[in-house]
């Protein structure tokens, strides 16, 4: 059985149609209404909602082509967005229908001034001068453009290239705040969190644009770039730690190789290179890696005892002693820095003490017998009497001669010596008032040559008969 209400319900719809249709119609003809849409557009230009204004501009025109104000409005939509043809051709179109209007001539000079300065920041970033991009910008193109898309992009592509990443990564954002799906964004941001070895952050801003655009060139660099350099670090470290040194020092290099600009990061590459080569003997070598991560920090204290201890490999002593005296200070309770500087400084002294086997031209490993015959045959070639027409240089000679045979010529001194042992305090060579082969003090010999030297011998001088 059908109810008495439900028989009634399509009379009841035709009555509420015929009572709210002429509202209907109404509103349909204010929508329709120039100045209803004029009105609109001003509210939502005031809440910088640009892209909706422009909309019902657009259609305020569609309804009445000689709308001037509408010309005038739009065309500062269009010169806020930086799209300077078309807001130009709104101005023109504006004076053509009020033609006079001082205030509208200003605002057409204005973009003409905007247009040309966004001309000559984009030159001034191909020819690298990016703190002039930034005065363009900051001073003529985002005041009269503040809503310019590609002039914000511009921005940051200059900051990047200034190296100012946490402004780079600002700028983006509020790019992306507007449109999270911008892929240059995307990318200026990723970059920016890379050059500050943020890796992680920027991967996913980076496979963020992948998602939306799997091709875009740009992206696919950076992402498979950041890949490879963290892939090719891995190795590196990881052939250090089983001790593959030579493999880990050509990893270190190639991971170097691959952005040169990644200071940030490459601190990291340039330390670990250093130690590898410290521990393969390659002083020289380690001494410039350590100096690149210094050039970057030079307050890295594992950088400056690598580097000493690399200066000990090239037996630069005082400047072993400089680098590790500096990472003590920096790092005073580290007993393997002291420990090192010692070193440091025993070998310093060691440099500076005269060396015996040189002057009498043997090698450390000379025996006993090495060393006599050595003695004797440049304490004849230097003795005083065979020298009369350089006297003075002969008995210096002499001196350091005999000097070396007193230490070299004693095993028990000779071992001492060689373990780097203080002699000069024992008054054992080195020119300080120790050893004297004219007498004075200590064994006195008397030389015998075939024929005598003239004038009867050297009084004092050692005998090797």
């Amino acid at each position: 059985m059908v109810r008495p209400w439900r028989a009634a319900l399509p009379l009841l719809l035709i009555l509420c149609l015929l009572q709210f249709s002429p509202l209907v119609f109404t509103q349909e003809g204010q929508e329709n209404d120039p100045s209803t849409l004029f009105a609109r557009a001003s509210e939502m230009m005031n809440l910088r909602k640009y892209d909706g204004a422009l909309g019902l501009l657009n259609a305020v025109l569609e309804v009445d082509p000689n709308h001037s104000e509408a010309y005038r409005q739009r065309a500062l939509v269009l010169r806020h967005k930086c799209r300077y043809k078309e807001a130009e051709s709104d101005y023109n179109k504006y004076l053509e229908i009020r033609p006079g209007s001082a205030a509208v001539e200003k605002e057409l000079s204005q973009l003409l001034q905007a247009q040309n300065s966004l001309q000559s920041a984009y030159g001034q970033f191909d020819s690298g001068e990016f703190s002039k991009v930034l005065e363009y910008l900051n001073k003529i193109v985002l005041v009269f453009s503040p809503d310019c898309l590609k002039a914000k992009l511009l921005k940051a592509k200059a900051l990047l290239a200034l190296k100012d990443y946490s402004s780079v990564i600002s700028e983006a954002g509020f790019i992306l705040k507007e449109d999270e799906d911008n892929l240059d964004a995307l990318l200026l941001r990723g970059r920016a969190y890379y050059y500050l070895a943020d890796h992680d952050v920027a991967s996913r801003h980076y496979q963020k644009g992948l998602r939306l655009d799997p091709e875009h060139s740009g992206l696919k660099k950076a992402y498979f770039g950041l890949k490879n350099l963290l892939k090719k670090t891995k190795s590196a470290e990881d052939n250090a730690a089983k001790g593959k040194l030579r493999l880990a020092a050509e990893d270190y290099k190639a991971a170097l190789a691959m952005d040169p600009d990644h200071t940030a990061y490459n601190l990291h590459l340039h330390l670990g290179l250093c130690k590898t080569l410290v521990k393969l003997g390659r002083g020289k070598e380690a001494i410039s890696s350590c100096t690149e991560a210094l050039n970057i920090d030079g307050e890295l204290v594992d950088a400056l005892t690598q580097r000493g201890e690399a200066k000990l490999l090239s037996e630069d002593w005082e400047g072993a002693v400089q680098d590790l005296k500096e990472a003590a200070q920096k790092s005073p309770q580290d007993m393997g820095i002291r420990e090192a500087l010692m070193r440091a400084e025993k070998q310093l002294k060691l440099s500076k003490r005269k060396d015996w086997y040189k002057i009498l031209g043997i090698s450390k490993t000379a025996s006993a017998a090495e060393i006599k015959r050595a003695y004797k045959k440049l304490a004849l070639q230097w003795h005083p009497d065979k020298n009369v027409d350089n006297r003075e240089e002969a008995e210096n000679m002499f001196r350091e001669i005999a000097a070396a045979y007193e230490v070299l010529g004693d095993e028990d001194k000779r071992v001492r010596y060689d373990r780097g042992e203080d002699l000069d305090e024992m008054n054992m060579g080195g020119g300080g008032g120790g050893f004297n082969p004219f007498g004075g003090g200590g064994q006195q010999y008397t030389f015998h040559f075939d024929g005598g030297f003239p004038g009867g011998g050297f009084p004092g001088a050692a005998t090797l008969c």
